[in-house]
C-alpha cells in the first residue's frame, strides 16, 4: 500500500469517527498540507464516499448522515495485530468465549487478504512458538456473555441456571454489577438477593440466562469488584484454616502468595512473639531484603490441600512462624529432612 493511498485510508477512518474535521485539523492528523487534504477528499468522492464540506470560519469536512461504510480495510501492520490477537486470545481462554467465532474471523481475515501480506502473516503464524499448552478450561456461551454484559451495563436483573463446583443445579435470581477476567476465565460479581450478600458467579457454570424487567442499583460498598473477587477466593470454604507470620514486605510475599490464596495482614513486631518462638528476632541472610528491619505480616489461607505450601514457603525464603494447623508444621520440617538429605555429598 503506497504512502498517498494509505493517507486516504487515514482520512477516510478520521471522518468515519463522526463529528465535522477542520482542515487544519486533518493536515496536522495526515501530515501533509490542506490542499492535500482536499486532493484526498476528491479521491473519497471519486470512490462514491460522500463527504461533505462544510464552509465557514468553523467549516470542514465529514460524512453524510446515515452513509453505510464501505467493508473494514486493514493495513498490514493492524492486519498483523488482528491476527496475531485472535491467535494468542485463543490460546488463553479470552476469545475462546466466542466460540468458532474467533476462528472463523481469522479465516475471513486471512481470505480476503492480498497475496503478497497474506504469506507474510502466513510465516509469522507458522514460526511462533508457545511455551504454553492451549487453555482447557471451559469457556463461557457468547449469548451468556453479552446477555450478561448488556444487564451489567443496564443495571438489570436476571435468571440464570447455575451450577456449583459440586455439580448441584440451581436456578437464581441475580443483579450483576460487574464482570472480571481472572487468569483466562470469567466471573460476574452479583447481588443474590435470596441471601442479601454478593458472590462471585463463573460464567462459564451459568445456562438459560434471561433478563427481567425493572432495574437496582449497584452495591456502594464493592467499589474494586476485581478485589472482592480475589478476596473471595482467598477466604473460601476450604477444609484447612492456616494462619502463618511471615517477616518481610507485602511486595516479596505477594510473589508467592497472591490475593487470590491468601488475605495479608500487617502485625506489629512485638505481636510476632505472640506464640513466644516467633518474637525472637529473625535474622535473614538471603539478602532479599527481610531480618530485622522487616515487617511481620500475618497470612491467612484457606485451602483444600496443605501439602504445596511448604515448598512455597521455601521458595519465599523468608522468616515465618506457623499459628496452625500442627499439621503443617509437621509437613514443613518432614520436607526440610527430605532437602537436607538429599544435600549430603555421595547421596542422589
Amino acid at each position: 500500500m503506497n504512502r498517498p493511498a494509505g493517507r486516504v485510508l487515514t482520512l477516510l477512518e478520521l471522518l468515519q469517527s463522526g463529528g465535522l474535521r477542520t482542515s487544519a485539523e486533518l493536515a496536522d492528523r495526515l501530515g501533509v498540507d490542506r490542499r492535500t487534504v482536499r486532493r484526498y477528499v476528491d479521491h473519497l468522492l471519486d470512490l462514491d464516499i460522500p463527504v461533505e464540506s462544510v464552509r465557514g470560519r468553523y467549516g470542514g469536512y465529514r460524512l453524510a448522515r446515515g452513509y453505510r461504510l464501505p467493508p473494514l480495510m486493514l493495513g498490514d501492520d493492524e492486519a498483523l495485530a488482528v491476527l496475531l490477537g485472535l491467535l494468542a486470545g485463543g490460546r488463553s481462554g479470552l476469545t475462546a468465549a466466542l466460540g468458532p467465532a474467533g476462528e472463523t474471523a481469522a479465516a475471513k481475515i486471512r481470505r480476503v487478504l492480498p497475496a503478497r501480506l497474506a504469506d507474510r502473516l502466513r510465516n509469522v503464524l507458522d514460526t511462533v512458538a508457545f511455551t504454553t499448552a492451549p487453555d482447557q478450561d471451559p469457556a463461557p456461551d457468547a449469548t451468556v456473555l453479552l446477555t450478561v454484559s448488556d444487564a451489567v451495563a443496564g443495571h438489570r436483573p436476571i435468571t440464570v441456571a447455575y451450577t456449583d463446583r459440586d455439580g448441584a443445579r440451581t436456578d437464581r435470581t441475580l443483579h450483576p454489577y460487574a464482570i472480571v477476567n481472572h487468569r483466562d476465565r470469567w466471573y460476574i460479581r452479583a447481588l443474590d438477593p435470596a441471601i442479601g450478600q454478593e458472590r462471585s458467579f463463573r460464567l462459564d457454570r451459568i445456562t438459560g440466562v434471561r433478563t427481567l424487567s425493572g432495574s437496582f442499583e449497584p452495591p456502594a460498598g464493592d467499589d474494586d469488584p476485581a478485589h472482592s473477587l480475589l478476596t473471595g477466593f482467598a477466604t473460601a470454604d476450604y477444609r484447612h484454616e492456616v494462619t502463618i507470620r511471615v517477616q518481610g514486605t507485602v511486595e516479596q510475599i505477594r510473589t508467592r502468595f497472591p490475593a487470590s490464596v491468601a488475605i495479608l495482614n500487617a502485625v506489629d513486631e512485638g505481636g510476632a512473639g505472640d506464640s513466644g518462638e516467633g518474637g525472637r528476632r529473625a535474622t535473614d541472610r538471603s539478602g532479599r531484603g527481610g531480618g530485622e528491619s522487616a515487617p511481620w505480616q500475618r497470612l491467612e489461607i484457606r485451602a483444600e490441600r496443605l501439602d504445596w505450601i511448604p515448598a512455597t514457603l521455601a521458595a519465599l525464603d523468608l522468616p515465618f512462624r506457623i499459628e496452625r494447623p500442627a499439621e503443617l508444621r509437621d509437613l514443613v520440617l518432614a520436607l526440610s529432612e527430605r532437602l537436607a538429605l538429599r544435600a549430603r555429598p555421595g547421596l542422589a
